[in-house]
C-alpha cells in the first residue's frame, strides 16, 4: 500500500527528480522513502511552478541534452539503441545526480518544502520538522547512488551484469593462483621459521603462560604448516569457498 501511495505522489514531481524519488524509496526502506514522498507532495497545495521554479534551468539543460542524444542515437538499430540508450541514461544520471548533490540546489528544495509547509496550517510545525530531519538522510542516500548501478537497475544498462559475471568467473583462476602461492610459501622453509618467529612474538602477550604457550608453537606449529601444505594441496579450497563452480570428483583408482 505504501509503494502505492508513492506512485501516486509522484507523478506530480519533474522526470528527473520522480526517478531518484523512486530509487530513493528502495534504498531508504518504505517508511523513509514514503514520508519524504509526502513531504515532496505537498508541494502540490501549491502552484506546480512554484514547486518546480528551482529545478527549470537545470532540466531545461538536461533536456536539451536528451534531445540532441535522441537524435543522435535515432537512425541506428536496435542494438545500437540499446547500447546508446545505456550511455544516455549514465550522462542524464551524472547530471541529475551533480545537480541534486549541490549545496546550493539542496537549500532550494528544502526552502521550496519549508514554504509548502506553510500550506498545512495546524501542521506546519510537524512538517517542517519532518522536512528537516528527513531531508538531510534523502540527500545523504542520493549522494551513494552510482549512475551505472542506477541505470543497471532500471533496465538500461547491462554492462554491471556481464562484468559481474566476467569477475565471477576469473575469481576462480584468482583463487587457484592464491592457494598455489599460498603451497609455494609454507613449503619454503624461510617462511616456516618466520611464521614461527610471528608465533613466538605473540606467546609475549600471555606473560603468565609465555613458557607453556612457547612449547605449545615449538610442538605443533611444524606439525600445522605442513598438514596445512598438504591439505591445501589435497581439497579443492576454491569450489568450498564459493569461488568456483564445485565439481563431482572422480575417485583415484586404487593401487590393490
Amino acid at each position: 500500500m505504501a509503494k502505492n501511495l508513492v506512485n501516486q505522489y509522484i507523478i506530480f514531481l519533474p522526470l528527473d527528480f520522480r526517478l531518484f524519488i523512486s530509487v530513493s524509496y528502495s534504498r531508504m526502506g518504505g517508511k523513509l522513502g514514503l514520508v519524504f514522498v509526502f513531504l515532496l507532495a505537498v508541494g502540490s497545495l501549491c502552484d506546480a511552478r512554484e514547486l518546480t521554479s528551482t529545478f527549470r534551468n537545470k532540466v531545461s539543460a538536461i533536456s536539451v541534452l536528451q534531445s540532441k542524444a535522441a537524435k543522435r542515437f535515432g537512425v541506428l538499430g536496435n542494438e545500437g539503441k540499446n547500447d546508446n540508450l545505456c550511455t544516455l541514461c549514465e550522462e542524464y544520471a551524472s547530471e541529475a545526480l551533480f545537480f541534486l548533490e549541490q549545496n546550493k540546489t539542496q537549500k532550494e528544495i528544502i526552502s521550496a518544502l519549508h514554504e509548502s509547509c506553510d500550506k498545512l496550517q495546524s501542521l506546519k510545525k510537524q512538517c517542517i520538522t519532518l522536512v528537516d530531519y528527513y531531508a538531510p538522510l534523502f540527500f545523504l542516500e542520493i549522494s551513494t547512488v552510482k549512475p551505472e548501478e542506477f541505470c543497471g537497475k532500471v533496465g538500461l544498462c547491462k554492462e554491471i551484469v556481464a562484468y559481474a559475471h566476467e569477475f565471477s568467473e576469473n575469481s576462480c583462476d584468482v583463487c587457484h593462483l592464491a592457494v598455489s602461492e599460498a603451497v609455494s610459501l609454507l613449503k619454503d622453509p624461510d617462511n616456516q621459521l618466520e611464521i614461527l618467529q610471528l608465533l613466538l612474538k605473540q606467546c609475549k602477550t600471555v606473560e603468565k603462560y609465555l613458557p607453556k604457550c612457547k612449547s605449545l608453537v615449538f610442538e605443533y606449529a611444524p606439525l600445522i604448516l605442513a598438514n596445512a601444505e598438504q591439505f591445501l594441496e589435497k581439497e579443492d579450497i576454491c569450489s568450498k569457498l564459493h569461488a568456483c563452480d564445485s565439481y563431482e570428483q572422480v575417485p583415484l583408482i586404487s593401487d590393490n
